[in-house]
């Protein structure tokens, strides 16, 4: 049995396949899935209906501690409600990807979020954080650090066939860029950059199955736990 306060924490940049390996872990293990890429994605969205400056940096601040945001973990995936809105669906778009990361490099609305994440992981004791700095920063002592990553290609392929079988229409040379921008936006803001922790285990999934990576992370935690 898991002790409470178990963190496992998986990084990685987009399309690395972090939010499948990370939501399959948790209903593996029987523990809850934080998805804090959401959470960011739900800052901006709500940012944007109500027109603040993004560099507003106090404002955004302010916004984030006045958010009731939370998690649905009855539904698989689980669904992220701002009030009593499912916002699940609004919030996974090329615009709220790129205001996602440029909100995510603010001081005022890290800090913020980075207690939110917190508070969730201590109230639901045993979770899977994923993110883009759940071992650097958020969860520094987390018990398990993974850190996800893929070819540049492989990664625009597999969100192209996202979109795609989300009905967009899309080119993936399109895909390809943005999700290249997206990476030197996170990887070049000062604050809590992309990159591993030091302690962490990298995994590079462009050949690999979700199976596999599944398998190879359950393989390190039994090792761990049996050292």
């Amino acid at each position: 049995m898991m002790e409470d306060g178990f963190v496992i924490a998986i990084d990685g940049p987009a399309g690395a396949g972090k939010s499948t390996i990370s939501r399959l872990l948790a209903k593996r293990l029987g523990i809850t899935y934080l998805d804090t890429g959401a959470m960011y994605r739900a800052v901006a969205l709500a940012a944007k209906r109500k027109n603040m400056d993004m560099d507003d940096r106090t404002g955004l601040g302010a916004l984030c501690r006045s958010l009731d945001l939370y998690f649905d973990t009855t539904k698989d995936p689980p669904r992220l409600l701002l009030g009593e809105e499912d916002i699940t669906g609004l919030i996974r778009t090329p615009e709220m990807d790129m205001l996602a990361s440029r909100v995510s490099a603010i001081k005022e609305v890290r800090e913020a979020m980075t207690q939110l994440q917190r508070k969730m992981a201590r109230q639901a004791k045993r979770v899977v954080a994923e993110g883009r700095d759940m071992g650097t920063v958020v969860f520094p002592d987390a018990r398990f650090k993974f850190f996800l990553t893929a070819s540049l290609a492989e990664r625009a392929k597999r969100r192209y066939r996202e979109r795609i079988d989300r009905g967009e229409r899309v080119e993936e040379s399109t895909v390809q860029q943005e999700i290249k921008l997206r990476d030197e936006q996170d990887q070049n803001r000062s604050l809590a950059p992309l990159k591993p922790a030091q302690d962490a285990v990298i995994i590079d999934t462009t050949d690999l199955s979700v199976d596999q990576v599944l398998e190879r992370i359950s393989q390190e935690i039994s090792m761990t736990n049996t050292s």
